[in-house]
């Protein structure tokens, strides 16, 4: 067999290996998570809503992040929430993701004694894990937008953490929903699939 055909060969294998990857994570999110990405009608009162944090400019939330926070006002306003965590990277590098995300729900009528700041909630499975053994949250409501609602509460079920989801609003450009969709798929959900095997 050529040196052609042995690497032809070996593309082949790698890329089934890929996909097989792929397929199991996204497989594993989904009975995971079946049945728990809930609308916000269906959140149970007195609920602890969980707004995980994203880009933050100048002191103003991202498309993303204001998409959450204003689910998550809903949510309060209906009687839904009596306490609100918002679990984002608080380094000042990152603009001070919780900071900026607490003062728009003041801002919006909220008062301080229902809002919680996670600052070392830097990526999805460390806001997970900070619920459990930080902040003693058993069963909260994760909001995020539906790419990636899913795999949170997957996520925070493998780390001990009994999770429901609502899908944020979003008034984002299709071409960064695209590009998040398939860094979902590809890369995301099998990082978090590791994640969950490895604790």
């Amino acid at each position: 067999m050529g040196l052609r055909a042995v690497a032809g060969r070996a593309v082949v294998i790698a890329l089934i290996a890929v996909e097989l990857v792929i397929t199991v994570a996204a497989t594993w999110v989904y009975v995971s998570a079946y049945g728990r990405v809930v609308a916000e009608r269906d959140v149970a009162a007195g609920a602890t809503i969980v707004v995980l944090g994203s880009l933050v400019d100048d002191g103003e939330p991202g498309d993303y992040v204001r998409g959450r926070l204003d689910t998550a006002l809903e949510l309060y306003r209906s009687g839904r929430a009596d306490r609100i965590i918002n679990s984002g990277n608080g380094s000042a590098h990152a603009g001070d993701e919780p900071a900026v995300m607490r003062a728009y729900l003041q801002q919006r009528g909220v008062p301080p004694r229902v809002i919680v700041d996670d600052p070392a909630g830097f990526d999805t499975a460390a806001s997970c894990r900070r619920l459990r053994d930080e902040f003693d949250v058993d069963d909260p409501v994760i909001v995020t937008q539906d790419f990636h609602v899913s795999r949170a509460v997957a996520l925070c079920r493998s780390l001990g953490v009994d999770a429901t989801g609502v899908a944020a609003h979003c008034d984002c450009s299709w071409p960064t929903v695209l590009r998040n969709h398939i860094r979902e798929a590809v890369l995301a959900r099998p990082r978090a699939l590791l994640t969950a095997v490895t604790g």
